[in-house]
């Protein structure tokens, strides 16, 4: 009797291993194909990031050799940092007319280098009390100030609302000290992000 049935407990152990096994293969097989999309995709998008880059580079020269811009890659994404006092003058959110080129030459690249992503605009200041210019605090100010920008780049560059957003961060995301005048000024800066996508579609 032990004899006779060794055999088909032998085969149902067969079966039953070849069964799992492909299971687990088909599983593995489709998170791996998934993962696949999603770093083929991400890369896309940081070689879209990197042309953009160099676009931008090659477009503002002269404004990063004078230090009015910075264009770089952080962990958000592609930022280009303008000093705030060559969009606006002190305490106001109106763009002056000589920083518009420099808009411009932006604007041109997230239409041409990367149209399909999205884009934010971030205010900041120092951390001088408001005195005389009316606004409320730091925060209105910063964020009457990317607001300025993106306003600009719908309105006058016909970028799709839909890609932009401000933000106003007040004087809360310091890049130096507020302790010296220098460090007050690089603090006041708008700073246009560009956003990579992080998801596959339909994922």
């Amino acid at each position: 009797m032990f004899r006779s049935a060794a055999p088909i407990f032998s085969t149902l152990m067969i079966v039953w291993l070849s069964v799992m096994l492909s299971g687990c293969t088909f599983i593995f097989q489709k998170g791996r194909r998934v993962d696949v999309e999603k770093i083929s995709k991400l890369k896309n998008e940081l070689s879209d990031l990197e042309r953009a880059k160099a676009d931008l580079e090659d477009r503002l020269k002269q404004e990063i050799s004078d230090k009015d811009v910075q264009v770089q890659m952080a962990k958000n994404g592609l930022v280009i940092t303008f000093v705030a006092e060559v969009l606006f003058d002190s305490g106001k959110a109106e763009l002056k007319q000589p920083s518009l080129e420099m808009l411009n030459k932006v604007a041109q690249v997230l239409i041409d280098t990367v149209p399909d992503l999205s884009v934010g605009v971030e205010g900041h200041t120092d951390n001088q009390p408001i005195k005389y210019s009316g606004w409320k605090s730091n925060w209105e100010l910063s964020s009457a100030r990317a607001l300025s920008v993106v306003h600009y780049l719908q309105d006058e560059k016909k970028i799709d609302p839909f890609r932009l957003a401000a933000i106003g961060h007040g004087e809360y995301k310091p890049v130096e000290s507020n302790d010296t005048k220098i460090g007050q000024q690089k603090n006041r800066r708008v700073e246009i992000v560009i956003l990579p996508q992080t998801t596959v579609k339909g994922r």
